[in-house]
């Protein structure tokens, strides 16, 4: 079968199974090679009632070799770069198999939004985030899908949403700690650039060696 007549089989299919709640699209009608496919957020995780758009170029050797995906929504997750959407999934690079299809490749997607792997990850700062606060790490990321997958956080994030969330919130960082450093006289973006380089969202008042830390660097 062509390369062609598979994505045109690919997309019927999609289409007659509309319970998925699974879409495939071309980008344009002159181009078979660049789509777009979107797909629901998983119930019961963050990512709830969000929709998350995925970019989609498939290669001439489709489907001997796998097509190339990546979030155009911003996405807060262990496997998915939160600036470029890149995506680290196995079945994306060395598990791929001509059995699998885009639509199976979506559902992937949304069964990683499910189950990160944090010991594999595509963005280390998120993947600590979720391994030393999950509760915060949720919080962020069901803020995340009502900011940029239309989701709604259903009332569970502590009166943060779309309209108050700043970037300290955008990123999971306590705004009581980033006021603390305001108030000793340092510019809030700088701040929240070195928390985040450094991997702390919140800190205990009595780690003195973490509170130096941050401080020699934003002295630097």
């Amino acid at each position: 079968m062509s390369r062609a007549k598979r994505i045109m089989k690919e997309m019927q299919a999609v289409q007659d199974d509309p319970e998925a709640h699974i879409t495939l699209e071309f980008v344009s009608e002159s181009d078979i090679h660049h789509l777009k496919g979107s797909f629901l957020g998983p119930p019961g995780t963050p990512y709830e009632n969000g929709t998350f758009i995925v970019d989609i170029e498939v290669p001439m050797e489709y489907p001997f070799k796998p097509p190339k995906m990546k979030f155009d929504t911003k996405v807060y997750h262990p496997n998915i770069s939160s600036v470029t959407g890149a995506i680290c999934l196995d079945i994306l690079k060395n598990a791929w198999s001509p059995v699998i299809t885009l639509k199976s490749a979506l559902i992937s997607l949304q069964a990683l939004l499910q189950s990160p792997e944090p010991s594999d990850p595509q963005d280390a700062e998120v993947a600590q985030h979720y391994l030393k606060d999950r509760e915060s790490f949720n919080k962020t990321a069901a803020l995340w899908t009502q900011l940029y997958a239309g989701g709604n956080n259903n009332g569970n994030n502590d009166g943060i949403n779309a309209s108050n969330a700043d970037e300290a919130d955008l990123y999971g960082i306590s705004q009581e700690l980033v006021q603390e450093f305001e108030s000793q006289g340092f510019q809030k973006d700088r701040i929240i650039e070195v928390l985040r380089r450094l991997g702390i969202k919140s800190l205990d008042p009595n780690d003195n060696d973490s509170i130096n830390r941050v401080i020699e660097e934003l002295l630097k």
